[in-house]
């Protein structure tokens, strides 16, 4: 019987009948499943590459910039006002603005709106936990942080902030308890009386008031400890004064340092004098050069963390010209660090905010139809910030308060038009934050600049990074990720330093009935 013309014999006699064509199949799947396997080792294994040591660098430096408080919209805001007052083009980029990678994610274990210990200790220790928690885990047992296991490894280590150093957000890297107010305990672990021993190498910032004897003017302790003669007997410098601050050199001066130029914070940019306390770039780049001298010889570098710290204070008192002038600040330190990162490569700058404070909004409805602007003119006038201005009206009460209360208005908000209400709102008794928060709003109402709350936000924050292996930190990220990165960076093992911190004293980090707890005039929780 001829088979001539029959297609499927055909393909039989030729290989290509339906095993042939089942094969086929079958190998075109393989080969596919075998090219998705290569490029995602590709990919892998190029983000590890840019995290991991290389020959081109000996040592490697983590700058970690923390803007307290700052969200996107602070963001926008400062790049408008500074675009106003220095007559700039509209497509004018901050020094933030300039390397934007990404955004994190800001809530603790325990809130969807964080705080900032909870917030820092998501950075610190790469873990998230309770509001409140300073370098501790859910269940209040220490975490070792990034900033102890680098010093563990050989790295130098160093604070630089503009709140009380005992703060949250330094607090976290430096010291472990289980509720942020307990300050004098924190200073105490900060000059190394802790398990661990001395783990920072540079601290620059306020809170004097802590490391004080309680029989001393100005102390915040309740007992008798004197930290400033304890930090010395371990080995600090220890300085107070700007004199102190710029005759400071690696040459002659060496770690540790403790820098503690106020009683409590350091002051608002607006309100800063110069001749008294260093600006936070000044604090940063002596920070700097000392790092790098201490390294310099060695093949490990450094971390460092640096915080605008009163960023977040502004906010909380809804004060926009404030919060301008300290943002502004943090932009001239980023600009620095950045110089910094270009001259030495394996340095990497990372910035990020713990989240957001204030709910600003750049925008305000004022009258029965909304009205799409907002005015940095009545911003750019203030002279003092709203803090200032409220100790002075709470302190003053001769007879001609009234006039006093319009040279408040005149001269430290730079407003000529006065209203009577808000003379006569502010002549009556009240408490210092109500005179604050209403001065601020005179301000904001006329800039039509709109805030939610007094307190802390849930959005996502802007993510920023500058030098090696930063593309990594690119997209939306947790901000425990942000510590995972400078532990691969790095090369930090955290869980062996949680080891060393819970073998001996199980109980150093925790509260009892003499412990001190500090309140805070703002309510961060």
């Amino acid at each position: 019987m001829s088979t001539h013309g029959d297609p499927a014999e055909t393909e039989r006699l030729l290989g290509l009948g339906q095993e042939r064509r089942k094969t086929r199949k079958e190998v075109c799947t393989v080969i596919f499943a075998a090219v998705i396997i290569v490029a995602a080792v590709i990919v892998i294994v190029s983000l590890w590459t840019s995290l991991s040591y290389d020959d081109s660098y000996e040592k490697r430096n983590v700058i970690l910039m923390i803007s307290d408080g700052f969200g996107p919209a602070s963001e926008t805001f400062a790049r408008d006002y500074v675009q106003y007052v220095k007559k700039l083009n509209y497509n004018y980029l901050t020094p933030l603005d300039k390397i934007l990678v990404g955004s994190s994610r800001t809530r603790s274990s325990d809130s969807l709106v964080t705080d900032s210990a909870a917030g820092a200790t998501a950075f610190a220790c790469t873990i998230k936990t309770y509001n409140r928690a300073i370098g501790v885990n859910p269940e209040k047992v220490p975490c070792g942080t990034v900033l102890e296991s680098a010093k563990h490894l050989g790295l130098a280590t160093g604070l630089v902030v503009t709140s009380r150093i005992t703060h949250a957000t330094p607090a976290t890297f430096s010291a472990h308890v289980v509720d942020r107010d307990m300050e004098a305990d924190i200073a105490a672990q900060q000059i190394g009386d802790y398990p661990l021993g001395r783990q920072v190498d540079l601290m620059f910032g306020g809170g004097r008031c802590f490391f004080l004897p309680n029989s001393t003017e100005g102390s915040c302790r309740i007992d008798e400890r004197d930290l400033v003669k304890e930090s010395k007997e371990r080995g600090f410098k220890y300085f107070s004064t700007r004199k102190e601050f710029d005759d400071l050199e690696p040459r002659k001066d060496k770690f540790p340092l403790l820098g503690l130029f106020t009683l409590d914070h350091m002051s608002y940019e607006i309100d800063r004098d110069p001749t008294k306390e260093p600006s936070l770039k000044e604090m940063s780049e002596k920070a700097l050069k000392f790092l790098e001298s201490a390294t310099a010889d060695s093949d490990k570098g450094f971390f460092l963390m640096i915080e605008g710290s009163r960023i977040d204070m502004a906010a909380h008192s809804n004060d926009a010209a404030t919060h301008a002038h300290d943002i502004m600040a943090y932009h001239e330190t980023i600009d620095l660090v950045k110089k910094y990162v270009d001259k030495h490569p394996g340095t990497v700058m990372i910035s990020v905010s713990d989240h957001e404070t204030g709910g600003l909004s750049l925008a305000r409805q004022v009258s029965d139809l909304p009205q799409y602007l907002w005015y940095p003119e009545p911003v750019s006038r203030v002279k003092n910030s709203s803090f200032i201005l409220s100790q002075e009206l709470l302190n003053y009460w001769e007879n001609d308060r009234e006039a006093y209360i319009k040279n408040i208005i005149r001269s430290g908000l730079g407003i000529g038009d006065i209203d009577d209400y808000d003379v006569n709102w502010l002549n009556q008794n009240r408490t210092q934050l109500d005179y604050e928060y209403f001065l601020a709003n005179i301000t904001n109402f006329r800039a039509q600049l709109g805030w939610a709350t007094h307190g802390h936000s849930s959005v996502d924050v802007n993510l920023y990074a500058y030098g090696q292996g930063s593309d990594a930190l690119r997209g939306n990220h947790e901000n425990t990720d942000i510590g995972d990165f400078i532990v691969k960076y790095l090369n930090l093992d955290l869980d062996f330093i949680t080891y060393k911190l819970n073998s001996d004293n199980g109980t150093f980090h925790q509260a009892f009935e003499s412990t001190h707890f500090h309140n805070d005039e703002h309510h961060h929780h």
